[in-house]
């Protein structure tokens, strides 16, 4: 009996994944994914308004520059700790705080907006909600997987990234048109704040909980164990690599404020459309993702994703015409979202469970560093030679990195099946 049961589960399992819609009927994973998206359409709010009231208030590159500087620094400081905490206490009650300590900081900038407060309070905010979200992501990534089976993860990836995607083409969009509105970014600040309370309650409804086999105390051996392992496997180390050089070259996001106003001469609500272009072709990608079979050549296709985000980029820079510079922030969205989908599949199933949530935080470590300092590189590359060289010349250094991770990591190229 055993051995026919796992031959019927054999032929069963296929038609399973079949289904993109079935990883759905899973009431955790819902209530998770309508959890982020709301943390996520606040955030990308947040953003928004951060970005356009700073150079309203400032004029300043370098005022846009220290936004990467103090949210890198958490990041630094706090990522392996982090790391240690998801796996050594409950994932789901340390997501809840640090979505509390969200709902503080955003209210703390609704305050200082409404007041006009000095703008050194707004980077101290800016400070603690990055630190709260230093400790929630490895806590969140190593979570997801205890949600559903394995051989539905990397599609719960494609749906987790969609979501995300989702709030980051809504959001946007809607801040840009509300600061239009209202002429101020308070009433944005205080969204976020709602939002990341909503996304609290979801999480507090979800089910299952992550258990502790064995509690550790915290020590710099334990601190490294997942530096150590990320090290030790060449397949993660690469990919990961190539993420965070590719962001960092590929910051162009960053001084899109300057570019809406001084250059596309689109103002707010251009720039809200230009900042939901890469999440519009993020979130068309991973829908696609989501209905079609995992991807068969994951490394190789990376690859080409990562060099197709660098040659957008370069679109982007010398594009003088809003529409086909929208069209290009599009593109590098489809490109990133399959670089995201593989290497965060790739990185959570080949990480033991005791060890995700350390493995999770050097991955943000790296994404988190080079998404801040590649938003300081870019900005600060803007202030010494102008825009259109700082996003050109990172399109070009992201294309260049992909040659050499092709040659340094050969096991990327020739990694297969998303999903073995």
């Amino acid at each position: 009996m055993p051995h026919i049961e796992a031959s019927s589960n054999a032929v069963q399992a296929p038609e399973k994944t079949r289904d993109p819609y079935a990883v759905l009927r899973n009431r955790d994973l819902v209530l998770y994914l309508i959890g982020r998206f709301a943390a996520s359409i606040g955030q990308q709010m947040l953003i928004v308004a951060v970005g356009w009231e700073l150079y309203q208030r400032t004029h300043s590159y370098i005022a846009l520059c220290l936004v990467g500087l103090v949210q890198t620094l958490p990041i630094v400081l706090f990522t392996l700790p982090a790391g240690h905490v998801a796996d050594n206490y409950e994932r789901k009650r340390v997501i809840i705080w640090m979505t509390f300590v969200t709902v503080c900081t955003s209210i703390g900038l609704t305050l200082i907006s409404a007041y006009n407060a000095p703008v050194a309070w707004i980077y101290g905010c800016l400070f603690l909600a990055a630190s709260a979200r230093t400790f929630q992501w490895p806590a969140s990534s190593a979570f997801l997987p205890n949600l559903v089976e394995r051989e539905e993860f990397s599609r719960a990836i494609a749906w987790s990234s969609g979501s995300f995607q989702l709030s980051s083409v809504a959001g946007p969009a809607a801040a840009g048109g509300l600061i239009a509105l209202m002429h101020h970014a308070a009433p944005v600040y205080a969204l976020n704040a709602v939002a990341a309370l909503t996304c609290l309650t979801l999480m507090a409804a979800v089910r299952r909980r992550h258990v502790v086999a064995v509690k550790e105390r915290m020590s710099r051996h334990r601190l490294l164990v997942g530096v150590r392992f990320v090290v030790a496997n060449r397949v993660i180390l690469g990919v990961i690599t190539l993420d965070l050089f590719a962001v960092l070259f590929g910051g162009a996001t960053s001084i899109l404020p300057a570019y809406a106003k001084d250059i596309l001469l689109v103002g707010p609500v251009g720039y809200g459309f230009l900042s939901a272009a890469l999440p519009a072709g993020s979130l068309v990608c991973a829908l696609f993702l989501a209905h079609r079979r995992p991807l068969q050549k994951a490394g190789r296709t990376m690859l080409l994703a990562v060099t197709g985000f660098g040659v957008a980029t370069i679109g982007f820079g010398v594009s003088r015409w809003f529409w086909l510079s929208f069209l290009m922030l599009l593109l590098c969205g489809v490109m990133d979202n399959i670089s995201v989908v593989v290497r965060h599949t790739l990185v959570q199933l080949l990480t033991p469970d005791e060890k995700r949530g350390r493995v999770s935080a050097v991955n943000a470590l790296f994404i988190g560093t080079s998404n801040e300092m590649g938003g300081f590189e870019s900005a600060f590359v803007a202030y010494l030679l102008g825009p259109v060289f700082s996003v050109v010349s990172g399109g070009i250094g992201t294309i260049l990195v992909v040659a050499a991770v092709a040659l340094i990591w050969p096991e990327i190229r020739k990694y297969g099946r998303l999903d073995s």
